[in-house]
């Protein structure tokens, strides 16, 4: 790796003080550390940067709910994931809060700008409106109908169907979340930012940008698409005050990211740096990472604010693909969570064990699966029967047959056998592959074990003494070699193995060029059993504990309130059959579907297009709702909607063959 004089800033998505740490939060958080980590042991000035998102309506809502003002709602939910990601072994160099004065100056700094600059214009908008609350119902305070793909959704995302952002007054059916009542529209200035301007420099932007290629193609899906202006206030009072009017905050995806800058410069002066240096020269190199699901904010709308701003874009982006639990897709409400301190840290489980599994078990692009069997299984034969069965069996032999680490050098295929699992980890990580450079370093760990066992030194000892030394000096290299190359992925963990070995320095200040370098005779300690097997009765419970959670919430999401026969009856339900289905360009979720409903042929578009091939759906009976009103999806005008069940789409059919447009009673 060839080291850059400039510093490394790496900062994470920032968790939202409006519920617990979990799994999917840990899926971000664990890599970024890894990479840290592995950075710094490389030569990199690095800093790490994190805080808590803080503001928007969620936050007012649950404040509301637990009749608590929201900065002691955030302040207890900042303490939770500080001290949950240091029991996670995550250390941020700096974590903040973007409620914190710092962050409210940087944001309206960059505002000011941005109008200065001609990037931000007033407009007068049609907003909904609650008459029984009295009040402008931004975002969580709506929910209604995605006028895109006609899916349920909140009020400035379509969180459940396409997910579009929303913008106000875009939500059909409108409704406040408080009270429940319909809600009205009416009118009220707010202020948008130009996004649709830099549509030229993304696109510049993006084909520089480092990182994976997931947060680079979905952006340009983005930019090529058509960009349009945000608005960048809402009515609330909670939230940094939008310049010059006291009746309006900054959207919180203004404030939020902003608290990167924020937090930089908290931390620079308490260190006696400049955060200037960190943000502002053309080779800065600011690193995100971030959840897959918030990709559009970090690589279209803050590369663009910054832009305009006058700040130095991003120089990487870092997404993650998302979680399942299960193989069911992850969900709160419906039971299908592992929360990070109640289900695992608090049952006195080791934070390496979850660290590995997060890292090791799917490229980080990729979708990534959490089951406690899986679980188990990984940690049991990677790292107690591959890592941990090598280093106790030679650091046992050593101590007990030579009281440590013997005279002697260290075979040469050996050490070149490091070297080039430290160049394949090198490689990996650079390109931000960690899967692969934690296999890489098991491979070293199997690597050991079939050394030890073919050479056999506990056969060796009793006619060739010499020789059993040489195996094991060969052996403890390795083992030294595992405790460097492990600490990002498990530091506790490496941190005993490089202990037990006789070192005393601590390893996280170790560089990685230290892994190659012969081990010196030493005595050390009588070694001990660091991995530990997850045994069958522990998962057990855990598996029973997850699912009586899931069957918990699945009865009471049972009980769903009732609606009159009256609006039910405005819903017209017939059976159609598909003569002809087609993908629609640019888009890999969306079919177009002509389908016939006896008296007419009508052109729906429907978001099947992972679970179905268009000839297979030709000559298909399903179900529609034909008084939907009309919607364009990726420039096809969509006239109904096709019905389907679960994760899968599973297609309502009829159980026997009825003639189309047959009315559903």
């Amino acid at each position: 790796m060839v080291m850059s004089a400039s510093p490394l800033l790496v900062t994470c998505g920032l968790p939202y003080t409006n519920g617990p740490c979990h799994l999917g939060h840990l899926r971000t958080y664990v890599p970024a550390d890894f990479y840290v980590r592995y950075m710094r042991r490389s030569g990199e000035d690095v800093v790490f940067i994190c805080g808590s998102d803080n503001h928007g309506t969620p936050v007012v809502v649950s404040a509301e709910e637990k009749k608590i003002s929201p900065r002691v709602l955030c302040e207890q939910y900042h303490h939770h994931f500080k001290k949950t990601f240091e029991r996670m072994d995550v250390r941020f160099d700096h974590f903040g809060m973007t409620d914190d004065p710092t962050n409210h100056k940087r944001t309206q700094a960059i505002v000011r700008r941005l109008i200065e600059n001609g990037h931000v214009y007033s407009q007068i908008i049609k907003q909904a409106f609650c008459p029984q609350c009295n009040r402008f119902l931004p975002d969580r305070y709506l929910e209604g109908t995605c006028p895109h793909c006609h899916k349920p959704a909140r009020g400035d995302e379509c969180d459940q169907g396409c997910g579009k952002h929303l913008e106000p007054g875009e939500i059909q059916d409108p409704t406040c979340t408080i009270c429940g009542t319909r809600a009205e529209f009416r009118e009220q200035e707010h202020f948008f930012f130009r996004l649709s301007a830099f549509d030229t420099f993304l696109d510049s932007f993006l084909s520089g940008l480092q990182g994976t290629e997931n947060a680079r193609n979905y952006a340009r899906g983005w930019v090529k698409e058509g960009l349009h202006d945000w608005c960048i206030t809402r009515t609330l009072e909670w939230g940094v005050s939008f310049p010059g009017h006291d009746d309006l905050v900054v959207y919180v995806w203004v404030d939020a990211p902003t608290g990167y800058i924020a937090f930089t410069e908290e931390w620079a002066e308490k260190n006696g740096r400049d955060w200037r240096d960190l943000w502002c020269p053309e080779t800065s190199r600011v690193t995100h990472f971030i959840g897959g699901d918030i990709t559009y904010h970090h690589c279209v709308f803050w590369p663009a604010l910054l832009q305009g701003a006058g700040y130095h874009p991003p120089h990487a982006v870092v997404a993650s693909g998302m979680l399942k639990i299960d193989d069911h897709k992850f969900s709160k409400s419906r039971g299908y969570v592992v929360w990070t301190n109640e289900d695992y840290l608090d049952r006195g489980l080791p934070s390496d064990y979850l660290r590995y599994y997060l890292l090791a078990y799917t490229s980080h692009t990729k979708e990534l699966n959490f089951s406690w069997r899986l679980f188990q299984e990984r940690i049991n034969n990677e790292v107690v029967n591959t890592l941990g069965n090598f280093v106790y069996r030679t650091l046992h032999f050593a101590y007990k047959e030579f009281g440590g680490v013997p005279e002697g050098l260290v075979s040469t295929d050996i050490i070149e056998t490091i070297r080039a699992c430290i160049r394949d980890v090198d490689t990996a990580v650079t390109a931000y592959e960690f899967k692969a450079a934690v296999d890489i370093v098991i491979k070293l760990a199997a690597y050991g074990n079939n050394y030890i066992q073919t050479r056999a030194p506990w056969k060796q000892i009793k006619d060739d003494r010499e020789e059993a030394e040489q195996t094991i000096l060969d052996c403890l290299q390795i083992a030294q070699a595992l405790a460097i190359l492990t600490e990002p992925v498990m530091p506790v963990s490496a941190q005993a193995i490089w202990t037990m070995i006789g070192n005393r320095e601590n390893l996280a200040g170790v560089s990685f060029s230290y892994a190659d370098q012969p081990i010196q005779a030493r005595k050390f300690d009588k070694p001990a059993i660091i991995f530990v097997k997850l045994e069958d009765d522990l998962i057990g419970n855990l598996e029973k504990e997850l699912e009586e959670r899931i069957q918990m919430l699945n009865k009471e999401s049972c009980n769903s309130s009732l609606v009159s026969i009256e609006d039910f009856a405005k819903i017209e339900l017939k059976t159609g059959r598909v003569i002809a289905a087609e993908p629609i360009p640019k888009s890999k979720k969306l079919l177009r579907l002509q389908v016939d409903l006896g008296c007419e042929t009508r052109q729906i578009v429907s978001g099947i297009a992972k679970w179905y091939t268009p000839d297979e759906l030709i000559g298909t009976d399903v179900i529609v709702i034909a008084n939907l009103q009309p919607a364009t999806l990726c420039g096809v005008e969509s006239r109904g909607m096709v019905l389907a069940a679960g994760e899968e789409a599973s297609l309502l059919i009829p159980k026997k063959s009825v003639p189309p447009g047959t009315k559903i009673l």
